[in-house]
């Protein structure tokens, strides 16, 4: 099997084991992270009434997508698990969330004034992140913007064990510079990126958040 495939086929086999675990510690995360409400409320901001917005790997709860529903914003979760989405749809009933893979999204070119990866391009090995970065610009509408969350950090690699569950799963740290480089490849202009310290109750990376503009006009190639 292709070496990316077989990532994302362990990340799928792994959240789908690791669903309700993470549900549990996880669903209600928002209570507690100001800074994180702060900056959700900023892209809702940048973005127009309604708008829709696709929330990249929603996960089990699709908690962020529900936070940007619940500010007005019509919201589609797509996740790779099974499970996930199963339990995404049973708990958010009138968000659409469906079965995808970032790589190749099924939606049509300009399809969303937004997208959130919140923590889920972490998955995915270096080599390959740059083609997230391409497919969120496509489905992104001219002026549409693209809020990132990824821990910091220089390693990646295999873990053998995912929230207490044994799943091997890949997982990727970055650095700004190597976020904004993805983000301007992709036609992205980089609005916003900061660093916050970890809260005490997380995992003890910084965090890394970033807001990137579509800018690339339609037909125009990435570098």
């Amino acid at each position: 099997m292709d070496p990316i495939k077989l990532v994302h086929a362990k990340t799928r086999r792994a959240y789908d084991l690791a669903a309700q675990r993470y549900h549990d510690l996880f669903r209600d995360e928002m209570n507690e992270k100001a800074y994180d409400r702060a900056i959700l409320d900023s892209f809702a901001g940048r973005l127009p009434p309604g708008a829709l917005v696709c929330d990249a790997g929603c996960g089990p709860s699709a908690h962020i997508g529900r936070y940007l529903a619940d500010k007005g914003l019509a919201v589609t979760g797509v996740d790779i698990s099974d499970r996930c989405v199963e339990m995404a749809r049973a708990l958010n009933p009138g968000m659409c969330v469906l079965r995808e893979d970032m790589r190749g999204l099924s939606f049509a070119a300009e399809t969303f004034d937004g997208v959130v990866a919140y923590y889920s391009i972490i998955h995915t090995p270096k080599v390959a992140v740059g083609r997230l970065f391409r497919e969120f610009q496509r489905v992104l509408k001219p002026g549409g913007c693209l809020l990132l969350a990824v821990k910091a950090g220089a390693s990646e690699g295999y873990v053998q064990e995912f929230l207490g569950i044994q799943a091997e799963i890949y997982f990727s740290y970055f650095n700004e510079g190597e976020i904004r480089a993805y983000l301007e490849e992709a036609g992205f202009a980089v609005d916003f990126m900061e660093r916050r310290d970890p809260y005490d109750f997380e995992i003890g990376n910084e965090r890394i958040f970033a807001i990137g503009r579509n800018i690339l006009e339609k037909g125009a190639p990435t570098r």
